[in-house]
């Protein structure tokens, strides 16, 4: 591994603090009371963080920093995974709402540049890096979550239309989105895998009802979406029809890669917090910190192999899904700690809790990324089976078309 900045990181680094300097306020992460967190609690806080963060999708999008990892041609500035990783690193020590539009600038642009047509990338790339248009992800379903290919939705062509009807559930963000990337069954009569298409929807339409899944603190971040006899245009199909799985694979690695890549909380902070209210000298707390601190070491030594295969030209081996799992760890172990040292006051929300709630709000959030892009179950199937060579499940539907599967 190399441990150095190339040039180019050296260069690019220097260039996007000088930018943000210009045109955000820099925060301590280490400060308690300048601890960030975007979760909304109210459907007023929803409103006002997609108007800031769009305020600053639009100023990136102006300087060329809002999907550095782009193409140019799409408004990108063609640099590679690591070198748009140093943007997004340095962007993270900002007051800013810099992660409100992963699902389109990270998972949905990118799916779109490799499986669109030329119509499609001229028509929605552009409204992507503006935040014009914000984008969820319609995929898993109530019998098809870490079953994908499960899935039961189906789309009828009829005309120049599909005609889709089902149930979508766990969609982020699906209350404020105008468009959805969605998975439907188009071809019963092949096995699951096979008859798959991708779709773009617009959230809008007849027949798309959304309802919000309130959470216990009052925050809305997942979603039930309903969808009844709704014409989409055949115009709007993703890749190949029946051919959506690799469409679905792709967006889902780009996933995995945004959340492996992302920080809701430094080690640092949660060291500060145990200081703050007594608890660093607890031996056990101070065992369980360290724990913390060896999972950000973990990832960090990651994102240098992720660099180092870049650097060399190299596609990324198992990276995407070992980072995730160790995301999925730090925030567990995380998220619980938080709570605990606290004591008591760990059961109170917002105001009445230690710090306005910033720390519960971290504790609640850890689910979306732990389940996102696959549990950490279908994690370590992908990395038992395609690194370790270890054999795979039974899987006796593989082969058979979908329409003869048993289903509850």
């Amino acid at each position: 591994m190399d441990f150095d900045d190339t040039p180019e990181e050296v260069a690019l680094r220097a260039e996007a603090t000088a930018w943000l300097d210009a045109h955000a306020t820099a925060v301590d992460r280490t400060a308690l009371d300048e601890v960030q967190t975007h979760r909304a609690h109210s459907e007023e806080d929803d409103a006002a963080m997609i108007a800031a963060a769009r305020d600053w999708q639009r100023t990136k999008a102006d300087a060329g920093w809002a999907a550095p990892h782009w193409p140019v041609e799409y408004g990108g500035r063609g640099l590679s995974p690591s070198l748009a990783g140093v943007f997004s690193a340095a962007e993270a020590d900002y007051d800013v709402l810099g992660r409100m539009f992963t699902v389109g600038v990270d998972m949905v642009g990118p799916t779109v540049i490799e499986w669109g047509t030329d119509e499609q990338r001229t028509r929605w790339l552009p409204r992507i890096l503006r935040a014009d248009d914000i984008w969820c992800q319609l995929f898993s379903e109530p019998g098809a979550g870490s079953d994908l290919a499960g899935l039961s939705t189906k789309a009828v062509r009829d005309g120049d239309e599909w005609v889709v009807t089902g149930q979508k559930v766990w969609t982020s963000g699906a209350h404020y989105a105008d468009l959805g990337v969605l998975l439907a069954r188009t071809n019963p009569d092949v096995p699951k895998h096979r008859g798959i298409t991708a779709i773009a929807v617009d959230m809008r339409r007849p027949g798309v009802d959304v309802r919000p899944l309130r959470q216990i603190d009052g925050a809305i971040h997942f979603n039930e979406v309903f969808l009844t006899d709704v014409r989409v245009p055949v115009t709007d199909t993703i890749g190949p029809v029946d051919g959506g799985w690799g469409v679905a694979l792709s967006m889902l690695t780009h996933e995995r890669a945004s959340i492996g890549g992302g920080r809701m909380y430094g080690v640092d902070q949660v060291i500060e917090l145990a200081r703050s209210l007594g608890r660093s000298a607890d031996p056990v707390i101070r065992q369980r910190l360290v724990r913390l601190l060896e999972l950000e070491r973990i990832l960090e030594f990651l994102g240098y192999r992720v660099r180092t295969a870049a650097a060399r030209g190299e596609f990324p081996g198992p990276e995407s899904s070992v980072m995730k799992l160790v995301v999925s760890e730090l925030y567990e172990t995380g998220g619980d700690l938080i709570v605990e040292l606290q004591g008591a006051s760990g059961m109170l929300v917002r105001g009445d809790a230690p710090y306005d709630g910033r720390f519960q709000d971290f504790f609640m959030s850890q689910w979306a990324p732990r389940i996102g892009g696959g549990t950490d179950q279908v994690q370590r199937n992908i990395i038992g089976e395609r690194v370790l060579g270890l054999p795979g499940d039974i899987r006796v539907d593989k082969d058979r078309p979908f329409r003869d599967l048993p289903r509850v």
